[in-house]
C-alpha cells in the first residue's frame, strides 16, 4: 500500500514517466556550472547555510503540504482503504523528494558553486533538508496548535544561529528529526487534509460522503460566490482572494518586513542612485502576480465573457500597484528613519517603478500565463517570477547611469497604459 500510495502521487508532481526529474536535474548542472565557471566566490558561514537551506526547505515543504490542488488528490486517496502510518510516511517521502529535488536542488547549486564546501558539511546539509522537510510536515500536522509550532520553529532557528557551526549540530537535528518522526508516527492522514473540518450537519466529513455531494456543496458555494461578485466589485473579490489564501498574506508581510530592514544593508551605499535597487526588490511579490495563472476557472471567464479584458486588467494592474506601492513607502519611510533625505524624486521613482512592475506583472499574466504546473509551489518558485524584478533592476542600473534614459522611460510606461486601456 505505501508503495502505490507513493507511486501515485509521484506521478502527480514529477509526471507520468517522471519526465520532469531528469529536466530540474539538468537544470541545476547548468547552473551550477555557469556560476562555477564565472568564479565568483562569497564566503559564507556553516550556520548561514544551515539556516538558507533549512529555511527554504521548510518554507517550499508547507506550501506543497498545503496546496490546494493537493487536497483533491489527498481527499480521493483518504476514500480508500489504507493503513494510517504507511499513508502519512509515503506522503511525506514524496513531498520531501519533491520539495528537495526540484526545489532546494536549485539553492544547493548556487551555494555549491560560489562557496567552498567541505565534503562533510555535503553530509550535514543532507541531514538538515531531511530534517526541515519532517519538521515542516509535523507542524503542519498540528497546524491546530500553531503556537507550540512557532515556539518549535523558532527554537530551531535560534539553535541554528547560534550553533550550527559546531560539528556536533547534526546529532541535535538529527534528534529533532527524530521527534517529528513521532508525531508523524501517531498523525493519520486526515491531518493532512485541509477540508477536515468541513461537516455534514450529520457530522460526517464532506470527504467520506462521496463526490455527489462534494460536488452540489461546491456548486452552492460557485452560485454563492458569483452572486457576491455581482454585487461587489473586482476589488473586493482581490481582497476575499487574499482573505482565502492565508499564506498571500503572509509573503505580502514578509515583502514589508524586507522594506523596514532594506535601508539598513543599503547604508554604506546611500544615495539615490540605490534606492531603486530596492524598489526593484519589492517588486518581487510572486502570488499576486499569477491571479490567472493559479485560478483556470477566472481565467477562463476573463478570457471568454465579452468585455472582460479591460474590466479585469485596469482594476488587476491597480491592485497590483497599490501592493507594490505599500511595500515602497514603508521602504522610504524606513530609509527617512535610518538615513534620512528622502527627496520628491525618490517619491516619484517608487511611484514609477510600482506602476511599471504592475503594468509588466499585468502583460505576462495576460499573455504568457504559467501553464503545466503541478501544485501552487510551481507557481510560485517558477523562473517567470524572477523576469519583472530583473527588468526593474536593468531600469533602475540604466536610469542611474543614463540619466536621460528617464524620459525614454516615462514615455515607454505611457505607451503600455495606453496599450492595457485598449486591450
Amino acid at each position: 500500500m505505501m508503495k502505490m500510495t507513493g507511486k501515485a502521487f509521484a506521478k502527480k508532481l514529477f509526471g507520468a514517466k517522471y519526465e520532469r526529474l531528469p529536466r530540474t536535474l539538468l537544470m541545476d548542472v547548468i547552473l551550477f556550472w555557469g556560476l562555477y565557471m564565472a568564479g565568483f566566490q562569497v564566503k559564507v558561514a556553516a550556520s548561514v547555510r544551515i539556516l538558507m537551506v533549512s529555511a527554504f526547505t521548510a518554507g517550499v515543504m508547507w506550501q506543497a503540504l498545503s496546496s490546494k490542488d493537493n487536497a483533491v488528490e489527498l481527499k480521493h486517496m483518504l476514500m480508500l482503504p489504507q493503513h494510517g502510518r504507511e499513508f502519512v510516511f509515503s506522503y511525506v517521502a514524496v513531498l520531501g523528494a519533491y520539495t528537495a529535488l526540484t526545489k532546494t536542488g536549485l539553492l544547493l547549486a548556487v551555494l555549491l558553486a560560489v562557496s567552498a564546501w567541505k565534503p562533510i558539511e555535503m553530509i550535514g546539509i543532507a541531514v538538515s533538508m531531511l530534517h526541515a522537510a519532517l519538521m515542516a510536515a509535523a507542524a503542519y500536522s498540528l497546524r491546530k496548535y500553531w503556537y507550540a509550532g512557532g515556539i518549535w520553529a523558532a527554537a530551531i532557528v535560534s539553535a541554528i544561529l547560534f550553533c550550527g557551526s559546531r560539528t556536533w549540530f547534526g546529532l541535535l537535528l538529527l534528534a529533532n528529526s527524530l521527534a517529528a518522526i513521532l508525531i508523524l508516527w501517531k498523525a493519520d492522514g486526515y491531518a493532512f487534509y485541509q477540508g477536515e473540518s468541513e461537516k455534514h450537519p450529520s457530522g460526517i466529513p464532506v470527504c467520506l460522503l462521496g463526490h455527489a455531494y462534494a460536488k452540489s456543496s461546491a456548486e452552492d458555494k460557485k452560485s454563492h460566490a458569483i452572486k457576491q461578485r455581482k454585487r461587489g466589485s473586482l476589488w473586493r473579490y482581490f481582497f476575499r482572494y487574499l482573505g482565502c489564501h492565508k499564506n498571500y498574506l503572509a509573503n505580502t508581510a514578509v515583502m514589508w518586513c524586507v522594506a523596514l530592514v532594506m535601508p539598513y544593508f543599503l547604508r554604506e551605499m546611500a544615495g539615490l542612485s540605490v534606492v531603486p535597487v530596492g524598489f526593484a526588490v519589492l517588486s518581487l511579490n510572486t502570488p499576486i502576480c499569477i491571479l490567472l495563472s493559479c485560478d483556470c476557472g477566472l481565467e477562463q471567464a476573463v478570457r471568454f465573457l465579452p468585455g472582460q479584458k479591460r474590466r479585469f486588467c485596469i482594476p488587476y494592474c491597480l491592485f497590483i500597484f497599490s501592493c507594490n506601492m505599500a511595500a515602497d513607502v514603508i521602504f522610504l519611510l524606513s530609509w527617512q528613519m535610518q538615513n534620512g533625505g528622502v527627496t520628491a524624486r525618490m517619491v516619484a521613482g517608487a511611484v514609477f517603478f510600482a506602476l511599471q512592475s504592475a503594468v509588466l506583472s499585468v502583460f505576462l499574466e495576460w499573455f504568457y500565463p504559467i501553464r503545466g504546473w503541478k501544485i501552487e509551489s510551481d507557481l510560485w518558485h517558477h523562473p517567470r517570477k524572477y523576469v519583472v524584478p530583473v527588468v526593474m533592476l536593468l531600469l533602475a542600473g540604466g536610469a542611474s547611469a543614463w540619466p536621460v534614459l528617464l524620459y525614454a522611460l516615462l514615455v515607454l510606461l505611457a505607451v503600455e497604459i495606453v496599450i492595457l486601456l485598449f486591450l
